[in-house]
């Protein structure tokens, strides 16, 4: 049986607000037998497993962690939504600042992105991308942990070890993107062949994306100035 399944069982209950004795009296068990099921002492049947995705309206593949999609879907580039396409994403919520905030975050990836797609470096984009994916992950996990009534069974790592593991990945990964943009091999990941084609000046930066490089610009200033650089 997958690892994921304890954690995903117990958030599926917590979910829906149930009770140990409550969810296992609703799929004919013991309230025992549940707690062994959820704490990954003991291992279900296929029966228990058919039964549990029918009751919490989830695939098979989405209870052992083969999917992040409830239904089990695999996604594909064309299935991820566009930017913005959300309405509660569109509301200020009574200030102009995470909207704001966001738009400088956007705006400063596009380019990013576009520069990576320039470089036509697989290792650097994948490495990148897997650094900006942590720094969002950390700081969603705080935020989603501010509320103590969220289920923990929601991340399959428990905080204390996920905040140095996250950490240690990032410090990791930031050297890795050091190292391939400097030309450099490491491992298997081969480094950036042509780094001409990130040449970039103000006036070039200026000219390739006027709708971003304002957003950009502020993101650094706004950067620097957290970081107390004078």
């Amino acid at each position: 049986m997958s690892n994921s399944f304890p954690r995903i069982i117990t958030l599926l209950r917590t979910e829906r607000k149930l009770t140990q004795k409550q969810a296992a009296s609703a799929l004919g068990i013991s309230q025992a037998l549940l707690s062994h099921y959820e704490r990954g002492i003991r291992e279900c049947g296929l029966d228990f497993l058919i039964k549990t995705a029918d009751f919490y309206g989830v695939s098979c593949d989405y209870l052992l962690g083969r999917s992040a999609d409830r239904m089990g879907a695999q996604i594909t580039v064309e299935d991820i939504p566009e930017p913005d396409t959300n309405s509660a994403d569109k509301r200020s919520r009574g200030s102009a600042v995470p909207i704001l905030n966001k738009k400088l975050i956007a705006n400063s990836l596009n380019i990013l992105f576009d520069l990576l797609q320039r470089a036509d470096c697989r290792a650097l984009t994948s490495e990148v991308s897997s650094y900006l994916m942590l720094a969002v992950y950390k700081m969603f996990r705080i935020v989603y942990s501010a509320n103590p009534h969220n289920s923990k069974s929601f991340f399959s790592e428990s905080d204390i070890m996920a905040k140095g593991y996250s950490s240690a990945a990032m410090d990791i990964l930031e050297s890795t993107v050091a190292s391939i943009a400097a030309g450099k091999d490491v491992g298997e990941l081969e480094g950036l062949e042509n780094a001409d084609a990130l040449e970039l000046s103000d006036e070039a930066l200026s000219k390739t994306y006027p709708l971003f490089t304002s957003s950009l610009l502020n993101l650094i200033r706004n950067s620097e100035t957290r970081m107390k650089i004078k």
